[in-house]
């Protein structure tokens, strides 16, 4: 063989070799990267090949699918009363991708997630029957925040105190999620986008604002926790009007004939006090105010529900004055309904917060589980005496203070109203928050709820806790207790 061929042969040998060295680079290494590429067609054809699995709520479905037209694409999600369950959810689309729970649990829905598989599927990589994603929503808490917050701009949280199972979860405005599902929704979707109330923003979990007064029980909590007082009938060393530290800037309440002055901690949530809450904010100084903010969830990177909640902020390295504004829940405390529902649902579970969550199983198309979420897994907040004391100073509130449009015939029902600044010399409509929980003595049935209102169209002076949010509270309340 002369050397031109020998040379030739090496190199179309050197060619092979690198040819199949790319191929098992790809097909052993990046298989999964290509997969699960945005850009992979192949994905999003498997996805859509026959009909999704179901997203349950009370033993039925609130999603479905339908067979399309033409296209590689067999299948699209429908959605009942879409609206309704967006906030839980999300929407899955052809053209947009998957949020929330259609998101989280896509794998499972479409039928590729392994665990639906038999040893031989996973060889062969044949998909599955797809599962279904079981959720905790209780249908009757859900229509009924949905219909009380109507036309308002706001949200709504549910939580079952002992469980911490999510009853109900609504954002609004809200959408429906099959006007996007397909793949040719371009103008659903830029309406959608363009929106200036952003309804595809879940308010419930990824909007934090402030939470004003509501914000109140915190501090309580502080408070009674590191001995400032020894119960909620102690006087308080509270002077009104009350000057915020190092400043000349001299905080009002809401009412001048409210009885602030030095008033007990009951008196001060009953008349929604803001001299003696900053003054306790203050006296205890940020790092106490901040522990106890954290023990009950502020500051968490990672509250998933399964969906991931947006981070409600105690902040830190503030003077002497900004801390005493955080205790009336300004400066740059914010809290998403989510984490205010929360506050509510420990204080009624005795101080142990139990972590909230709203899917309870993942199943395969048999209905066999795959995944479960257990209820009661609790973490202790405050003591059980602390706790006490707070919801009998939250029946104060409803019975004879700022939160009466809360009560329910038979049942005990404790709240914390708030009013909450926005904008710049809060310029812009203040935001209405009820914070509450409610028991069945009879049934022992339990609830706890958070309420915001960001924008209800009414007058600056009739935006309150108690006009426009604590009346939303009490449907929910009394639909989870007749549940």
């Amino acid at each position: 063989m002369n050397r031109t061929i020998r040379r030739a042969s090496v190199f179309c040998l050197l060619l092979v070799l690198a040819l199949l060295g790319r191929a098992t680079w790809v097909q052993a290494y990046q298989a999964r990267a290509l997969a699960d590429d945005d850009h992979n067609r192949r994905q999003t054809i498997a996805q859509y090949a026959q009909p999704l699995g179901d997203i349950i709520v009370a033993g039925s479905p609130v999603t479905g699918s339908k067979g399309t037209q033409g296209g590689d694409l067999a299948y699209k999600r429908t959605y009942t009363q879409g609206d309704l369950y967006a906030a839980v959810t999300g929407y899955s689309s052809q053209a947009y991708g998957a949020t929330q729970l259609e998101g989280i649990y896509s794998h499972v829905l479409d039928g590729t997630d392994d665990r639906l598989k038999n040893p031989l599927d996973v060889v062969t990589g044949k998909q599955a029957a797809p599962g279904s994603v079981l959720t905790t929503i209780d249908p009757e808490v859900q229509k009924a925040a949905y219909r009380a917050l109507g036309d308002d701009k706001g949200a709504a949280v549910a939580i079952d105190p002992r469980t911490g199972q999510i009853l109900g979860m609504v954002s609004t405005p809200s959408y429906d999620p099959s006007k996007i599902s397909g793949t040719s929704d371009g103008d659903a979707w830029q309406d959608l986008l363009s929106d200036p109330d952003k309804p595809l923003v879940n308010r419930a979990l990824r909007q934090p604002l402030a939470p004003g007064s509501t914000f109140k029980l915190v501090v309580a909590s502080a408070a009674l926790e590191n001995g400032l007082y020894s119960s909620v009938d102690e006087r308080t060393d509270s002077p009104d009007p009350y000057t915020l530290p190092g400043t000349s800037t001299v905080l009002k309440n809401e009412s001048a004939s409210a009885p602030c002055e030095n008033a007990t901690l009951r008196t001060a949530l009953q008349y929604s006090c803001n001299n003696v809450f900053a003054k306790v904010a203050a006296d205890l100084g940020e790092d106490k105010v901040r522990a106890m903010a954290e023990k009950f969830g502020f500051n968490t990177e990672k509250l998933d529900v399964p969906v991931r909640a947006s981070k409600s902020v105690y902040p830190s390295g503030m003077d002497k004055s900004s801390t005493a504004l955080t205790g009336i829940g300004q400066f740059e405390v914010t809290a998403t309904p989510m984490q205010m529902a929360m506050v509510s649902a420990a204080l009624a579970n005795g101080g142990e917060l139990a972590a909230p969550h709203m899917v309870s199983e993942v199943t395969d198309s048999d209905g066999n589980a795959l995944q479960k979420f257990a209820d009661g897994d609790t973490k202790r907040v405050v003591s059980a005496s602390t706790a006490e004391q707070l919801r009998s100073a939250m029946v104060t509130v409803v019975e004879q203070g700022t939160g009466t449009n809360a009560r329910i015939d038979g049942a005990e029902v404790g709240g914390k109203t708030g009013t909450a600044q926005n904008g710049v010399g809060n310029s812009n409509t203040p935001y209405a928050w009820f914070t509450s929980y409610a028991k069945d003595k009879s049934t022992g049935k339990e609830v706890a709820v958070a309420v915001v209102v960001e924008d209800s169209g009414s007058a600056r002076s009739e935006v309150s806790g108690n006009g426009l949010a604590a009346p939303i509270a009490q449907k929910m309340m009394k639909a989870a207790l007749k549940g």
